[in-house]
């Protein structure tokens, strides 16, 4: 039996038909290993130690009534086995300290994912070590750089570099005079650059997630942008599908793959539109529950194999 801990947002409030937290915790539960929950802001590094304060959990797939916690106590996170780094981003100086902070336990206690590569992996700028896989992409603060960009690809995604979830994001057409006003938008809420990529019009027939486990492809599921949507994030009312994994699919997975296991990256997301990558996610991955249900497989089981097999 494993001492398994979570970080991650408040479990009592997931929904527990679409969570990947949840689910991955039921299967640990299911293999005879104890669970113990805790929020980001309960670590504590004094003199040392590393501590969290949270409570242990026995889950049940009952809606409205999914877990029973024990007492709050104070541990020390080294006396755990096994540490899920499975916060929601957004990537800021919070959850960076946070990734510090687990690398003192790790590997000893083994924390999925690697905390240090969930830092020097973030989710848009990891796929720039790919160009040849993905779509024409400027990193930029500069507007001008950006618009540039945009007279050469015509129709371009704006996002901020370190989002999630699709907020943030938009299309802007040759003739959309908004590009100034969004770019003091984002400089005013921030000093960080903005992503640019060229528009792949096969979104509108699916943005396709597919997870790795230790970096092999295990299935996909097509999320389908809501009618009059850009975004296909389930998150903004995309329809997930059924779908399997086309050769250029493999071939991106192949190519990807090694750098992923190699850096102790387990449980990872990725995004593809039109065979296209457009991100590479380490932070808190999600699809497990929907590909389950579309393929019949144990996707938790096989994740849950990659962790076991490393102790």
């Amino acid at each position: 039996m494993l001492k398994v801990a979570f970080q991650m947002d408040p479990i009592e409030d997931v929904d527990i038909d679409a969570d990947s937290s949840f689910r991955l915790a039921e299967e640990a539960q299911a293999r005879g290993h104890s669970i113990f929950v805790y929020t980001p802001d309960q670590l504590v590094f004094d003199s040392g130690t590393l501590s969290v304060h949270g409570r242990s959990a026995t889950l049940r797939r009952r809606r409205d009534d999914h877990v029973t916690f024990g007492d709050w106590e104070t541990r020390d996170l080294g006396s755990f086995d096994v540490v899920w780094l499975r916060q929601d981003p957004p990537f800021d100086m919070g959850y960076i300290t946070n990734t510090h902070l687990l690398q003192m336990v790790h590997p000893k206690t083994l924390v999925v994912n690697d905390p240090f590569w969930v830092r020097n992996f973030p989710e848009k700028l990891l796929v720039l070590r790919f160009q040849d896989l993905t779509p024409p992409t400027m990193i930029a603060r500069s507007l001008e750089a950006l618009r540039s960009f945009r007279e050469v690809h015509k129709d371009i995604i704006v996002k901020p570099l370190y989002g999630n979830g699709g907020a943030g994001v938009f299309r802007l057409r040759p003739e959309d005079g908004n590009l100034a006003s969004l770019h003091e938008l984002f400089s005013g809420i921030n000093r960080e650059p903005l992503i640019a990529q060229k528009f792949l019009p096969d979104v509108s027939a699916g943005d396709k997630r597919i997870i790795l486990v230790d970096g092999e492809p295990v299935g996909a599921i097509n999320r389908v942008p809501a009618k009059g949507e850009t975004r296909s994030n389930m998150h903004v009312g995309g329809r997930p599908e059924k779908i399997g994994l086309t050769v250029r699919e493999l071939e991106i997975c192949k190519a990807i793959g090694p750098t992923l296991r190699d850096n102790g990256q387990v449980f990872v997301g990725i995004d593809v539109i039109g065979g296209w990558l457009t991100e590479i996610n380490v932070t808190s991955p999600t699809g497990i529950q929907e590909l389950e249900r579309f393929d019949g497989i144990n996707v938790a089981g096989k994740v849950w194999d990659a962790i076991e097999a490393r102790r």
